[in-house]
Protein backbone atom coordinates (compact mmCIF):
# COMPACT_ATOMS: atom_id res chain seq x y z
CA UNK A 1 0.00 0.00 0.00
CA UNK A 2 2.80 2.20 -0.40
CA UNK A 3 3.42 2.57 -4.16
CA UNK A 4 2.10 6.20 -5.38
CA UNK A 5 -0.41 6.42 -8.14
CA UNK A 6 2.73 6.44 -10.96
CA UNK A 7 3.75 3.15 -9.64
CA UNK A 8 0.05 1.53 -9.50
CA UNK A 9 -0.51 1.91 -12.98
CA UNK A 10 0.43 -1.09 -14.67
CA UNK A 11 2.93 1.89 -16.52
CA UNK A 12 3.67 5.51 -16.36
CA UNK A 13 1.33 8.04 -17.58
CA UNK A 14 3.22 9.16 -20.05
CA UNK A 15 4.48 5.68 -21.54
CA UNK A 16 0.07 4.79 -21.29
CA UNK A 17 -0.51 8.13 -23.11
CA UNK A 18 2.22 7.91 -25.96
CA UNK A 19 1.60 4.20 -26.58
CA UNK A 20 -1.25 4.38 -28.71
CA UNK A 21 -3.72 5.58 -26.07
CA UNK A 22 -3.13 9.12 -26.37
CA UNK A 23 -6.17 11.55 -25.57
CA UNK A 24 -8.91 8.68 -26.75
CA UNK A 25 -7.67 6.62 -24.49
CA UNK A 26 -9.08 9.26 -21.55
CA UNK A 27 -11.44 6.96 -20.89
CA UNK A 28 -9.20 4.33 -19.40
CA UNK A 29 -7.73 7.03 -17.35
CA UNK A 30 -11.03 7.57 -16.25
CA UNK A 31 -11.55 4.34 -14.92
CA UNK A 32 -7.87 4.08 -13.26
CA UNK A 33 -8.99 7.62 -11.91
CA UNK A 34 -12.14 6.81 -10.57
CA UNK A 35 -10.85 4.28 -7.94
CA UNK A 36 -11.20 0.57 -9.72
CA UNK A 37 -7.41 -0.32 -10.36
CA UNK A 38 -6.61 1.19 -6.71
CA UNK A 39 -9.09 -0.64 -5.05
CA UNK A 40 -7.61 -4.00 -6.33
CA UNK A 41 -4.08 -3.21 -5.77
CA UNK A 42 -5.42 -2.40 -2.38
CA UNK A 43 -6.85 -6.24 -1.58
CA UNK A 44 -7.35 -6.01 2.30
CA UNK A 45 -4.98 -8.37 4.07
CA UNK A 46 -7.90 -9.06 6.54
CA UNK A 47 -11.70 -10.00 5.67
CA UNK A 48 -13.63 -6.52 6.09
CA UNK A 49 -16.60 -6.80 9.11
CA UNK A 50 -17.54 -3.86 7.44
CA UNK A 51 -17.78 -1.96 3.88
CA UNK A 52 -18.73 1.43 5.07
CA UNK A 53 -18.16 3.96 7.89
CA UNK A 54 -20.35 6.88 9.43
CA UNK A 55 -18.75 9.55 12.23
CA UNK A 56 -21.26 11.53 14.04
CA UNK A 57 -18.39 13.81 15.14
CA UNK A 58 -19.77 16.24 18.22
CA UNK A 59 -17.42 18.91 17.59
CA UNK A 60 -16.45 20.95 20.60
CA UNK A 61 -16.25 17.86 23.30
CA UNK A 62 -19.32 16.67 25.03
CA UNK A 63 -18.93 16.17 28.55
CA UNK A 64 -17.83 12.60 29.18
CA UNK A 65 -19.16 13.37 33.43
CA UNK A 66 -22.70 14.54 32.02
CA UNK A 67 -23.14 11.81 29.50
CA UNK A 68 -21.68 8.44 29.92
CA UNK A 69 -19.19 8.50 32.56
CA UNK A 70 -21.09 7.68 35.62
CA UNK A 71 -19.25 9.26 39.00
CA UNK A 72 -21.90 8.90 41.87
CA UNK A 73 -19.01 9.34 44.70
CA UNK A 74 -18.41 12.88 42.98
CA UNK A 75 -21.47 14.26 45.22
CA UNK A 76 -19.76 14.30 48.62
CA UNK A 77 -16.67 15.99 47.33
CA UNK A 78 -19.05 19.10 45.69
CA UNK A 79 -17.34 22.49 45.97
CA UNK A 80 -14.36 21.30 47.22
CA UNK A 81 -10.49 21.50 45.49
CA UNK A 82 -9.85 18.57 43.25
CA UNK A 83 -7.27 17.17 45.36
CA UNK A 84 -3.14 17.53 43.75
CA UNK A 85 -2.84 14.15 43.48
CA UNK A 86 -5.47 13.91 41.15
CA UNK A 87 -4.18 16.65 38.73
CA UNK A 88 -0.49 15.13 39.37
CA UNK A 89 0.63 18.58 37.49
CA UNK A 90 -1.25 18.23 34.33
CA UNK A 91 -1.28 20.94 32.13
CA UNK A 92 -4.40 23.26 31.74
CA UNK A 93 -5.61 25.87 29.38
CA UNK A 94 -4.74 29.22 29.24
CA UNK A 95 -9.03 29.88 29.75
CA UNK A 96 -8.66 27.74 33.23
CA UNK A 97 -5.03 28.15 34.51
CA UNK A 98 -5.21 30.92 35.93
CA UNK A 99 -7.92 30.81 38.29
CA UNK A 100 -7.67 30.54 42.08
CA UNK A 101 -9.78 27.53 42.44
CA UNK A 102 -10.62 24.26 40.86
CA UNK A 103 -13.69 23.17 42.58
CA UNK A 104 -15.39 19.83 42.12
CA UNK A 105 -18.64 20.26 39.84
CA UNK A 106 -20.34 16.41 40.25
CA UNK A 107 -23.19 16.26 36.98
CA UNK A 108 -26.42 17.60 37.89
CA UNK A 109 -27.83 14.96 35.57
CA UNK A 110 -29.12 11.64 36.86
CA UNK A 111 -27.65 8.10 35.11
CA UNK A 112 -29.31 4.78 35.34
CA UNK A 113 -28.13 1.86 34.13
CA UNK A 114 -29.58 0.53 30.45
CA UNK A 115 -30.65 -2.49 29.06
CA UNK A 116 -29.33 -6.20 29.89
CA UNK A 117 -25.77 -4.35 29.52
CA UNK A 118 -26.31 -2.08 32.29
CA UNK A 119 -24.64 0.42 30.60
CA UNK A 120 -24.74 3.80 32.71
CA UNK A 121 -26.26 6.37 30.44
CA UNK A 122 -27.42 9.51 31.46
CA UNK A 123 -31.15 10.64 31.63
CA UNK A 124 -30.07 13.92 28.62
CA UNK A 125 -29.70 10.70 26.30
CA UNK A 126 -33.34 8.48 26.19
CA UNK A 127 -33.33 7.92 22.92
CA UNK A 128 -29.55 6.59 23.22
CA UNK A 129 -30.06 4.65 26.51
CA UNK A 130 -32.83 2.94 24.58
CA UNK A 131 -30.21 1.47 22.19
CA UNK A 132 -27.38 0.51 24.75
CA UNK A 133 -27.39 -3.05 24.26
CA UNK A 134 -26.61 -2.26 20.50
CA UNK A 135 -23.62 0.18 21.41
CA UNK A 136 -20.24 0.05 22.67
CA UNK A 137 -19.66 2.62 25.14
CA UNK A 138 -14.88 3.46 25.45
CA UNK A 139 -14.69 5.53 28.34
CA UNK A 140 -11.53 5.79 28.10
CA UNK A 141 -10.26 7.68 25.10
CA UNK A 142 -7.71 10.29 25.30
CA UNK A 143 -6.11 12.01 23.07
CA UNK A 144 -2.23 14.70 22.87
CA UNK A 145 -3.82 18.01 22.08
CA UNK A 146 -5.65 20.21 24.76
CA UNK A 147 -6.97 22.74 22.13
CA UNK A 148 -9.89 22.07 19.63
CA UNK A 149 -8.03 23.47 16.25
CA UNK A 150 -5.47 20.59 17.10
CA UNK A 151 -7.60 18.32 18.65
CA UNK A 152 -10.08 17.75 16.14
CA UNK A 153 -6.79 17.96 13.55
CA UNK A 154 -5.34 15.31 15.36
CA UNK A 155 -8.79 12.92 15.44
CA UNK A 156 -9.56 13.26 11.69
CA UNK A 157 -5.99 13.20 10.27
CA UNK A 158 -3.53 11.44 13.44
CA UNK A 159 -1.40 14.99 13.63
CA UNK A 160 -2.26 17.97 15.31
CA UNK A 161 -0.76 19.76 12.18
CA UNK A 162 -2.60 20.88 9.18
CA UNK A 163 -1.56 18.44 6.09
CA UNK A 164 -1.80 15.26 6.58
CA UNK A 165 -5.18 13.30 5.06
CA UNK A 166 -8.03 12.91 6.86
CA UNK A 167 -9.72 9.39 7.72
CA UNK A 168 -11.70 9.62 4.90
CA UNK A 169 -9.28 10.48 2.11
CA UNK A 170 -7.55 7.30 3.27
CA UNK A 171 -10.43 5.44 3.42
CA UNK A 172 -10.96 6.13 -0.19
CA UNK A 173 -7.40 5.86 -1.50
CA UNK A 174 -7.39 2.41 0.17
CA UNK A 175 -10.84 1.29 -0.70
CA UNK A 176 -12.19 3.27 -3.73
CA UNK A 177 -15.68 3.67 -4.24
CA UNK A 178 -18.54 1.42 -4.67
CA UNK A 179 -20.71 3.87 -6.51
CA UNK A 180 -19.34 6.16 -9.36
CA UNK A 181 -21.93 8.40 -9.67
CA UNK A 182 -21.56 9.61 -5.92
CA UNK A 183 -18.35 10.75 -3.95
CA UNK A 184 -16.84 7.92 -1.39
CA UNK A 185 -16.44 10.33 1.30
CA UNK A 186 -19.22 12.96 2.75
CA UNK A 187 -19.32 15.51 4.90
CA UNK A 188 -22.15 17.28 6.61
CA UNK A 189 -21.89 19.89 8.90
CA UNK A 190 -24.59 21.29 11.27
CA UNK A 191 -25.42 23.40 14.52
CA UNK A 192 -23.74 26.87 15.63
CA UNK A 193 -20.51 27.80 17.98
CA UNK A 194 -17.16 29.69 17.82
CA UNK A 195 -15.67 26.79 17.05
CA UNK A 196 -14.62 27.28 13.16
CA UNK A 197 -14.35 23.91 10.58
CA UNK A 198 -12.16 24.13 8.05
CA UNK A 199 -12.29 22.39 4.74
CA UNK A 200 -9.27 20.72 5.52
CA UNK A 201 -10.01 18.22 8.09
CA UNK A 202 -12.06 16.08 5.31
CA UNK A 203 -9.25 17.37 2.97
CA UNK A 204 -6.61 14.72 1.32
CA UNK A 205 -3.58 16.47 2.56
CA UNK A 206 -0.99 15.65 0.31
CA UNK A 207 -2.63 12.27 -1.35
CA UNK A 208 -4.32 13.40 -4.62
CA UNK A 209 -7.14 15.82 -4.06
CA UNK A 210 -9.62 13.50 -5.91
CA UNK A 211 -9.55 11.73 -2.40
CA UNK A 212 -10.65 14.96 -0.16
CA UNK A 213 -14.30 14.78 0.95
CA UNK A 214 -17.01 16.01 -0.76
CA UNK A 215 -19.13 18.75 1.55
CA UNK A 216 -22.61 19.03 1.16
CA UNK A 217 -24.45 22.30 1.45
CA UNK A 218 -27.95 22.89 3.03
CA UNK A 219 -29.23 25.64 0.87
CA UNK A 220 -29.13 26.11 -2.50
CA UNK A 221 -27.10 23.28 -4.63
CA UNK A 222 -26.13 20.80 -2.14
CA UNK A 223 -23.10 20.50 -3.84
CA UNK A 224 -21.27 24.48 -4.95
CA UNK A 225 -21.52 24.39 -9.05
CA UNK A 226 -23.51 21.42 -10.09
CA UNK A 227 -26.18 23.18 -11.88
CA UNK A 228 -25.73 24.84 -15.07
CA UNK A 229 -25.07 27.90 -15.72
CA UNK A 230 -28.38 29.96 -17.36
CA UNK A 231 -28.89 29.40 -20.92
CA UNK A 232 -26.42 26.31 -20.68
CA UNK A 233 -28.71 22.51 -21.02
CA UNK A 234 -26.86 19.01 -19.87
CA UNK A 235 -25.74 18.36 -24.28
CA UNK A 236 -24.08 21.75 -24.50
CA UNK A 237 -22.60 20.69 -20.93
CA UNK A 238 -21.69 17.92 -21.70
CA UNK A 239 -19.81 19.02 -25.21
CA UNK A 240 -17.94 21.79 -23.29
CA UNK A 241 -16.56 19.36 -21.13
CA UNK A 242 -15.53 16.84 -23.42
CA UNK A 243 -13.63 19.85 -25.23
CA UNK A 244 -11.93 20.04 -21.97
CA UNK A 245 -11.06 16.75 -21.36
CA UNK A 246 -9.46 16.77 -24.92
CA UNK A 247 -7.16 20.15 -23.67
CA UNK A 248 -6.66 18.74 -20.04
CA UNK A 249 -5.36 15.45 -21.68
CA UNK A 250 -3.15 16.80 -24.01
CA UNK A 251 -1.65 18.96 -20.71
CA UNK A 252 -1.55 15.57 -18.93
CA UNK A 253 0.14 14.09 -21.62
CA UNK A 254 2.96 16.94 -21.59
CA UNK A 255 3.25 17.10 -17.76
CA UNK A 256 2.42 13.58 -16.13
CA UNK A 257 0.66 15.52 -13.49
CA UNK A 258 -1.84 13.74 -11.23
CA UNK A 259 -3.70 16.39 -10.46
CA UNK A 260 -4.69 16.84 -13.95
CA UNK A 261 -5.94 13.75 -13.73
CA UNK A 262 -7.53 14.61 -11.11
CA UNK A 263 -9.23 17.27 -12.65
CA UNK A 264 -10.53 15.20 -15.51
CA UNK A 265 -11.95 12.90 -12.86
CA UNK A 266 -13.40 15.49 -11.23
CA UNK A 267 -15.44 17.12 -13.58
CA UNK A 268 -16.82 13.71 -15.26
CA UNK A 269 -18.10 13.30 -11.41
CA UNK A 270 -19.98 16.17 -11.45
CA UNK A 271 -21.32 15.69 -14.46
CA UNK A 272 -23.18 12.34 -13.30
CA UNK A 273 -23.87 14.14 -10.09
CA UNK A 274 -26.52 16.34 -11.67
CA UNK A 275 -28.43 13.28 -12.01
CA UNK A 276 -27.37 11.44 -8.94
CA UNK A 277 -27.23 14.30 -6.30
CA UNK A 278 -31.10 15.62 -6.73
CA UNK A 279 -32.05 12.37 -6.25
CA UNK A 280 -30.18 11.62 -3.39
CA UNK A 281 -31.59 14.64 -1.52
CA UNK A 282 -35.28 14.16 -2.39
CA UNK A 283 -36.88 12.70 0.57
CA UNK A 284 -40.61 12.12 -1.07
CA UNK A 285 -39.91 8.77 -0.66
CA UNK A 286 -39.39 8.64 2.67
CA UNK A 287 -42.40 7.67 5.23
CA UNK A 288 -44.09 9.69 7.66
CA UNK A 289 -42.76 7.06 10.11
CA UNK A 290 -38.86 7.75 8.76
CA UNK A 291 -39.68 11.23 9.70
CA UNK A 292 -41.00 10.65 12.94
CA UNK A 293 -38.11 7.99 13.97
CA UNK A 294 -35.72 10.91 13.38
CA UNK A 295 -37.64 14.18 14.02
CA UNK A 296 -39.32 16.70 13.34
CA UNK A 297 -35.95 18.10 12.13
CA UNK A 298 -34.84 15.66 9.25
CA UNK A 299 -37.33 17.48 7.31
CA UNK A 300 -35.20 20.65 7.89
CA UNK A 301 -32.11 20.81 5.16
CA UNK A 302 -28.99 21.10 7.40
CA UNK A 303 -30.04 20.20 11.09
CA UNK A 304 -28.60 17.51 12.68
CA UNK A 305 -31.68 15.28 11.88
CA UNK A 306 -31.78 15.96 8.51
CA UNK A 307 -28.29 14.42 7.89
CA UNK A 308 -28.37 11.77 9.87
CA UNK A 309 -31.36 10.77 7.43
CA UNK A 310 -29.09 11.50 4.89
CA UNK A 311 -26.45 9.56 5.72
CA UNK A 312 -28.59 6.14 5.91
CA UNK A 313 -29.47 7.33 2.30
CA UNK A 314 -25.85 8.11 1.23
CA UNK A 315 -24.97 4.70 2.64
CA UNK A 316 -27.32 2.92 0.95
CA UNK A 317 -25.88 4.48 -2.46
CA UNK A 318 -22.25 2.72 -1.75
CA UNK A 319 -20.90 6.12 -0.14
CA UNK A 320 -17.67 4.69 1.79
CA UNK A 321 -17.57 7.33 4.61
CA UNK A 322 -19.66 9.75 5.90
CA UNK A 323 -18.97 12.23 8.33
CA UNK A 324 -21.32 14.41 9.78
CA UNK A 325 -19.96 17.78 12.01
CA UNK A 326 -22.43 18.94 14.86
CA UNK A 327 -20.37 22.29 16.63
CA UNK A 328 -21.95 23.51 19.72
CA UNK A 329 -20.60 21.43 22.51
CA UNK A 330 -18.13 23.78 23.49
CA UNK A 331 -19.73 24.41 27.09
CA UNK A 332 -17.04 26.13 29.27
CA UNK A 333 -19.85 27.99 30.91
CA UNK A 334 -23.77 27.27 31.75
CA UNK A 335 -22.99 23.70 30.66
CA UNK A 336 -26.64 22.52 32.03
CA UNK A 337 -28.64 24.16 29.79
CA UNK A 338 -26.25 24.24 26.87
CA UNK A 339 -25.62 20.62 26.80
CA UNK A 340 -29.60 19.99 27.16
CA UNK A 341 -29.86 21.61 24.21
CA UNK A 342 -27.52 20.04 22.53
CA UNK A 343 -28.45 16.54 23.48
CA UNK A 344 -32.13 17.49 22.60
CA UNK A 345 -30.71 17.96 18.48
CA UNK A 346 -28.89 15.04 18.48
CA UNK A 347 -29.94 12.00 20.77
CA UNK A 348 -33.28 11.33 18.91
CA UNK A 349 -31.83 11.47 15.58
CA UNK A 350 -28.34 9.68 16.67
CA UNK A 351 -30.40 6.76 17.71
CA UNK A 352 -32.54 6.62 15.03
CA UNK A 353 -29.68 6.09 12.50
CA UNK A 354 -28.36 3.05 14.35
CA UNK A 355 -32.00 1.45 14.47
CA UNK A 356 -32.90 2.52 10.75
CA UNK A 357 -29.90 1.17 9.44
CA UNK A 358 -30.52 -2.21 11.72
CA UNK A 359 -33.83 -2.52 9.76
CA UNK A 360 -32.27 -2.14 6.82
CA UNK A 361 -29.79 -4.56 6.97
CA UNK A 362 -26.99 -2.12 6.75
CA UNK A 363 -25.34 -2.34 10.64
CA UNK A 364 -24.27 -5.72 10.09
CA UNK A 365 -21.42 -3.81 7.57
CA UNK A 366 -21.92 -0.57 8.54
CA UNK A 367 -19.82 1.25 11.48
CA UNK A 368 -20.70 4.11 13.11
CA UNK A 369 -18.85 6.38 15.59
CA UNK A 370 -20.21 8.66 18.18
CA UNK A 371 -17.72 11.23 20.09
CA UNK A 372 -15.85 14.48 20.15
CA UNK A 373 -11.91 15.42 20.26
CA UNK A 374 -11.61 15.67 23.89
CA UNK A 375 -13.49 15.34 27.23
CA UNK A 376 -14.24 18.23 30.15
CA UNK A 377 -12.72 18.69 33.54
CA UNK A 378 -14.72 17.48 36.55
CA UNK A 379 -13.96 21.21 37.91
CA UNK A 380 -15.40 23.67 37.17
CA UNK A 381 -14.52 26.61 35.12
CA UNK A 382 -15.73 30.28 36.44
CA UNK A 383 -18.17 30.48 39.34
CA UNK A 384 -19.83 27.59 40.68
CA UNK A 385 -23.24 27.61 41.71
CA UNK A 386 -26.44 24.88 43.08
CA UNK A 387 -27.60 25.51 39.75
CA UNK A 388 -24.77 25.93 37.48
CA UNK A 389 -21.36 25.11 36.04
CA UNK A 390 -18.71 24.90 33.13
CA UNK A 391 -16.27 22.44 32.33
CA UNK A 392 -12.88 23.25 31.17
CA UNK A 393 -11.23 20.92 27.95
CA UNK A 394 -9.44 18.08 29.45
CA UNK A 395 -7.63 15.48 27.07
CA UNK A 396 -6.51 13.13 29.46
CA UNK A 397 -10.19 10.72 29.52
CA UNK A 398 -13.52 11.33 27.01
CA UNK A 399 -16.03 8.47 26.04
CA UNK A 400 -17.16 7.66 22.93
CA UNK A 401 -19.84 4.97 21.54
CA UNK A 402 -19.64 2.68 18.36
CA UNK A 403 -21.96 0.47 17.00
CA UNK A 404 -22.39 -1.85 13.95
CA UNK A 405 -20.42 -4.23 11.38
CA UNK A 406 -17.76 -6.02 13.62
CA UNK A 407 -18.33 -4.15 17.02
CA UNK A 408 -19.20 -5.99 20.63
CA UNK A 409 -22.24 -4.61 21.73
CA UNK A 410 -23.30 -4.08 24.93
CA UNK A 411 -19.85 -3.83 25.85
CA UNK A 412 -18.36 -0.98 28.19
CA UNK A 413 -14.57 -0.64 27.44
CA UNK A 414 -12.04 1.27 30.02
CA UNK A 415 -12.74 2.41 33.24
CA UNK A 416 -11.15 6.20 34.59
CA UNK A 417 -10.22 7.58 38.55
CA UNK A 418 -13.45 8.74 40.49
CA UNK A 419 -13.02 12.31 39.00
CA UNK A 420 -13.03 11.50 35.67
CA UNK A 421 -9.52 13.00 35.37
CA UNK A 422 -7.35 10.00 34.54
CA UNK A 423 -7.84 6.98 32.81
CA UNK A 424 -7.02 3.64 35.74
CA UNK A 425 -8.01 0.74 32.90
CA UNK A 426 -7.33 0.01 29.03
CA UNK A 427 -7.10 3.31 27.78
CA UNK A 428 -7.79 3.78 24.31
CA UNK A 429 -5.67 6.65 22.11
CA UNK A 430 -6.75 8.17 18.95
CA UNK A 431 -4.37 6.37 17.52
CA UNK A 432 -5.88 3.02 18.39
CA UNK A 433 -9.09 3.88 17.44
CA UNK A 434 -8.36 4.68 14.28
CA UNK A 435 -6.19 1.31 13.63
CA UNK A 436 -9.19 -0.58 14.81
CA UNK A 437 -11.70 1.46 12.47
CA UNK A 438 -9.03 0.71 9.59
CA UNK A 439 -8.89 -3.21 10.66
CA UNK A 440 -12.84 -3.49 10.73
CA UNK A 441 -12.82 -1.29 7.12
CA UNK A 442 -10.49 -4.57 6.34
CA UNK A 443 -7.35 -2.29 6.02
CA UNK A 444 -4.03 -3.31 7.83
CA UNK A 445 -3.05 0.57 9.47
CA UNK A 446 0.54 0.24 9.51
CA UNK A 447 0.29 -1.13 5.69
CA UNK A 448 -1.77 1.99 4.40
CA UNK A 449 0.79 4.34 3.38
CA UNK A 450 1.69 6.78 1.28
CA UNK A 451 5.20 7.79 0.28
CA UNK A 452 5.93 11.67 0.82
CA UNK A 453 8.57 13.84 0.41
CA UNK A 454 11.01 10.65 1.19
CA UNK A 455 9.39 9.01 4.30
CA UNK A 456 6.15 6.65 4.13
CA UNK A 457 3.26 8.38 5.98
CA UNK A 458 0.14 5.87 7.72
CA UNK A 459 -3.22 7.56 9.30
CA UNK A 460 -1.76 6.43 12.61
CA UNK A 461 2.07 7.99 12.09
CA UNK A 462 4.69 5.10 13.84
CA UNK A 463 1.66 4.30 16.39
CA UNK A 464 -1.38 2.55 17.30
CA UNK A 465 -2.63 -0.49 17.85
CA UNK A 466 -6.07 -2.59 17.32
CA UNK A 467 -8.57 -2.74 19.99
CA UNK A 468 -9.75 -6.63 19.57
CA UNK A 469 -11.49 -6.16 22.80
CA UNK A 470 -13.72 -4.07 20.75
CA UNK A 471 -14.74 -6.15 17.86
CA UNK A 472 -17.21 -8.87 17.85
Amino acid sequence: MDRTIEQQLPVGRRGFLSSGAGVPGLAAVGELLRGRALADQSAPPQPPRAKRLISLFQSGAPSQLDLFDYKPGLSQWAGSELPESVRQGQRLTGMTSTQASFPIAPSMFRFRQRGSSGAWVSDLLPRTAGIADRLCFIRSMHTEAINHDPAITFVQTGAQLAGRPSLGAWLSYGLGSENQDLPAYVALISGTGDQPLYDRLWGSGFLPTRYSGVKFRSQGDPVLYLSNPAGITTDVRRGLLDDLQQLNGLHLQQTGDPEIATRIAQYEMAFRMQTSVPELTDLSNETAATFEMYGEDSRKPGSFAWNCLMARRLCERGVRFVQLFHRGWDQHLELPKNIAMQCRMTDQPAAALVVDLEQRGLLDDTVVTWGGEFGRTVYCQGKLTPADYGRDHHPRCFSMWLAGGGVQPGLTWGETDDFSYNIVRDPVHVHDLNATLLHLLGIDHVRLTWKFQGRHYRLTDVHGNVVRELLS
